[in-house]
Formats: structure tokens, sequence, C-alpha cells
């Protein structure tokens, strides 16, 4: 959630022109997506190991719904970071912001929140029709979390609690709520895979906000790196990056599919960007880290989801 992604820089920030495509692309964020596609694609390999079936129509209005909500939520951040004056000190490490460079207005961006949450809304009532009202909780929640993530008197990235948000809607919540809305039921290695895939999440969004502490000190921005210091930021992503390989074994062995640690491949490159995140530059320079860490997330649950697929898993 809020987690910046677009991949402007400062050389090209003049070419930008105003109301295009590129503006709309700072605004969204898309570079941020493997956080709502992630979720989605490992819910849904479990529960389609557990049950051997899967609705691929469901499963599309799934992924569509995940992926407005990160619009939403990008789209807000966006907005509501520019409305509050965030950028006005001149220290922001962080990519440009749409509204705040005058690329799009603030009127048009909420435009484009009420558009998507309203698509968002129409595909979560027909997974309603599919699997019953709880869907609908599932989907307001979410929904109040994008909104309430920079927007409101209290915003949750102007708390310690960002890191914790993303990885209660972009891992638990995602996960399991994939594969009930898609199977039925939620099985135990999907409750653990939550936990995996919402910590790697997270952990993009400790990059972010490691990177911005002395920006956000001066904003008034009280994020865990701000509230708790360097020293526990890198703490936090070094847990969060390295607990869902920690993880692996307890999946596999629940699922009874030894394929499930197929992501302990990943280890050296999740160890390698704990040393980057260490001892690497600051500033602009940690851009790179959080769109590695990104790619982290994605190719973990590709490799998740493949283990669950090459066999059928136990209940």
């Amino acid at each position: 959630m809020g987690i910046e992604s677009t991949a402007t820089t400062a050389t090209d920030r003049d070419a930008v022109r105003a109301g295009s495509l590129q503006a709309w692309a700072v605004a969204v964020r898309p570079r941020s997506l493997p956080v709502a596609i992630s979720p989605v694609m490992v819910g849904a390999a479990f529960g389609h190991a557990r049950t051997a079936s899967l609705d691929w129509i469901a499963a599309a209005l799934v992924l569509g719904a995940a992926l407005l909500m990160q619009l939403v939520t990008n789209m807000q951040n966006d907005v509501g970071y520019t409305v509050r004056g965030g950028d006005s000190s001149g220290t922001r490490t962080g990519l440009p912001r749409a509204t705040a460079n005058g690329w799009l207005t603030v009127r048009h961006v909420r435009a484009g929140i009420v558009v998507a949450a309203l698509v968002a809304a129409a595909l979560g009532m027909a997974l309603v029709a599919w699997r019953g009202w709880p869907v609908l909780a599932i989907g307001a929640a979410s929904l109040i979390a994008a909104l309430a993530y920079m927007g409101g008197p209290r915003p949750i990235a102007y708390t310690p609690f960002g890191e914790l948000t993303v990885f209660v809607f972009f891992g638990l919540v995602a996960v399991m709520g994939t594969d009930w809305v898609l199977s039925g039921s939620v099985g135990a290695a999907t409750v653990v895979a939550s936990v995996a895939l919402g910590s790697i999440a997270a952990a993009a969004l400790a990059v972010n906000n490691h990177r911005d502490i002395a920006h956000d000190r001066l904003v008034g921005r009280r994020t865990f790196a701000v509230s708790y210091g360097q020293a526990a930021s890198e703490g936090l992503y070094t847990l969060l990056l390295l607990a869902p390989f920690a993880l692996l074994p307890l999946i596999a062995h629940l699922a009874g599919r030894a394929a499930l640690l197929l992501p302990l491949l990943l280890l050296p490159v999740a160890w390698q960007l704990r040393r980057d995140f260490m001892r690497g530059p600051r500033g602009v320079a940690m851009n790179d880290l959080l769109f590695r860490t990104f790619r982290l997330e994605l190719w973990f649950a590709a490799l998740l989801a493949a283990g669950a697929l090459l066999g059928r898993a136990s209940p």
C-alpha cells in the first residue's frame, strides 16, 4: 500500500506531459502491482491443489478486484500526500508524484479513484453472488484500508502501522481470501503461505519508509522507521525478507508437497538484497532495492504456486 514504484527519474520529469498516459502511470504506479498479483496467484494455486478444481472466471474476478484495490491505494497515496503538503520540504528522495508535479489535478485523480472503486465493487458483487456475503465484508475492509492509508484525519501512512497493514491485506486477507472464494475453504498450508507473502509485501514498504526517514520526520510522518530508528528499520526489513524462507518447510509439511520448497532457490537473492539494504547507498539509490523486492515477491509467489501445482496437495 502506498509503495512508490514508477520508473520516472529526475532526468525525464520535464518530459511528462500533463494529463498524459505517462502522467497516469506515475499516479497508478504499475510496478507495484506484484503485491496484488502474487497473493492471488498463491491463493488460487493452493486452493486448486487441495480441491482439484478452479473456476477461472471467479479467479479472474478476484485478480481484477485485487489489482483495482492496489490502483486505488496508489492514487489515494499520490493525492493524499500532495494535499497534506508532503512534497513541500523539498527533501524527498522518493520517486515523483503526479499531482505534486502538476501532471494531474487532484480532482482528476480523485475521479480515477472513484471509477476504480466502482469497478472493483462491481467485480465484488459478482463474487458475492458466487460465494456469498462474506465476500462483501472482505471487499469493504480492503477498500477502507486502501483509502485510509493516506486518507482521513489520521492516515495509516503517518503511523508506525504501514507495514502491518500491508502484511494483513496483501498477505493474510489476499491469500486466504482468494483460496476461500475459489475453493470454499482455507487450507492450513494456505494460512502459513499468507504469512510468507504478506511478509515480503511489507518488506517492500519497509524499503520505502527506510529510504525516506529524514524527509518523513520533517513532514510529521511517524512511520516505523521514524518512530524506532534506523537500526530497528534494518532489523524489520531483515525479518520480513527472510522469515518467508524459514516458513517454507512448514508450508511443505502441511501441504504434503516437497515441491513447495522451490522458493528456497531464491534465498541467495534475498540475502543479497539484505546485504545491499544494510550496506548500500541511501536516498534515491534505494529505489532499485524497492523494485528488486517487488520482483522477489513475484518470483517467490510463482515458485510457490508452481510447487503447489506439481501435484495435488493434501487437505
